[in-house]
């Protein structure tokens, strides 16, 4: 029988090889902000406002990705990581998040951080269907995947931390009277959330006074006397950086020596424990994820030499004592991840099948035991802690890693 012919020009056998010599092109497929040279990513971070102790934190993520694409990038693509500043203003985050999506048609947002700065924008983000992914916040909504299906989180949440604390309180401290410090945000209501749903019943027992702050008070001097005027002996501290160092701070001016706990968002050695004075933070507690660039126990583990070499080369002006720099690093290294798992299938649909695809992903710079893992139904990366106790130069931890 005769071959059957295309009109005038191949055989189909001829065509089938042509198109098969080309299988890497057919198979590409590229969502906004994607070249065969680039991968355009977005963020927005405080580096000016009152939370610009953080922007050291973004710096480091940009390092990261520097080095990267002085390493040749993700399958010859480097990251392009537009990193805008909205001061930790909400609507300087929703100007700066459309300009992102809109203008620069970044493939997705990366680690932005704040609650109410998120807050402000997941609704839109999702909408759009952009990848809205390792927020940097703690706080419970932002792994609702049923209502945001296309924002995930990545810490440790504020109602997990908080869980911790109680358990250590009821096992330690049994008959404890508690005063806590929150700012009036979502953020510092889900820690206070979290708290009552971990004592349950026993929540007014313990409980002696609750206080939210504006976050845009000068001092939290005032309501730190009212919580020594309460009788509590118990201090939970779940303000951020600089608020927590002046709530720690005055507590020592005060001569009020109750047991303090902060949140691992505000318990940097260089931030906020010398700070506030080392002879009042002595003995605060907190959680932790990941390895302290100031603790001795690390300094020769391979993973924190990694880090000190890092810093020197690619982040010479930020300091290597800080834990927000270690934090950025392995944040970065998890969008690593997720899209060298994209393969050149870079869409934002399977930017969020990879991101729900991480098992028992981990770094050096995790604490032993700590993994990431996220789901479809889990997008709550991090979910273990272990607690933690200053002893006025270095924090150490006790007890197991707590969580799921």
């Amino acid at each position: 029988m005769a071959q059957r012919k295309c009109p005038g020009i191949f055989s189909v056998t001829a065509l089938c090889a042509a198109l098969a010599a080309l299988p890497a092109v057919a198979d590409k497929q590229y969502g906004p902000g994607v070249t065969d040279t680039e991968i355009k990513i977005g963020q927005t971070f405080p580096y000016s406002g009152p939370l610009s102790a953080y922007a050291t934190w973004a710096r480091t993520e940009g390092a990261v990705f520097a080095k990267l694409n002085a390493e040749g990038g993700i399958n010859g693509r480097k990251i392009n990581l537009i990193s805008l500043d909205d001061g930790y203003n909400p609507t300087r985050t929703v100007e700066q998040t459309r300009r992102l999506i809109e203008q620069d048609e970044v493939l997705l947002l990366f680690n932005p951080l704040g609650t109410p700065t998120n807050q402000a924008i997941i609704k839109y983000v999702n909408q759009r269907r952009v990848p809205h992914l390792f927020l940097a916040t703690g706080a419970s909504m932002f792994g609702d995947y049923r209502i945001y299906p296309w924002s995930m989180g990545f810490q440790p949440t504020y109602p997990a931390e908080a869980r911790a604390f109680v358990q250590y309180v009821m096992k330690k401290l049994p008959q404890a009277k508690i005063g806590v410090l929150y700012p009036n945000l979502d953020s510092g209501r889900d820690f206070v959330k979290g708290v009552h749903e971990a004592f349950g019943a026993q929540a007014d027992k313990f409980i002696v006074k609750e206080i939210a702050y504006d976050d845009s008070q000068p001092t939290v001097d005032s309501e730190v006397i009212s919580l020594q005027a309460s009788g509590a002996d118990v201090f939970f501290n779940f303000a951020p950086p600089k608020a927590a160092a002046q709530a720690i701070h005055k507590a020592g001016a005060l001569g009020w020596r109750p047991t303090i706990f902060v949140s691992v968002i505000a318990n940097s050695i260089e931030s906020v424990m010398k700070p506030a004075g080392t002879e009042n933070s002595t003995g605060v507690i907190s959680t932790a994820y990941i390895k302290d660039p100031s603790d001795p126990a690390w300094k020769n583990d391979p993973g924190m030499l990694e880090h000190f070499a890092f810093m020197k080369r690619y982040y010479p002006d930020g300091n290597p004592a800080e834990p927000f720099n270690v934090v950025g690093q392995i944040i970065a290294a998890a969008m690593i991840q997720v899209l060298t798992q994209c393969g050149d299938s870079l869409t934002r649909e399977n930017v969020m099948r990879q991101a729900e695809s991480l098992r028992n992903f981990t770094h050096p710079l995790l604490l032993p035991g700590i993994k990431v893992n996220t789901g479809p139904a889990d997008h709550y990366p991090i979910e273990q802690v272990q607690l933690q106790r200053f002893d006025g130069q270095k924090w150490v931890r006790f007890g197991d890693v707590l969580g799921e």
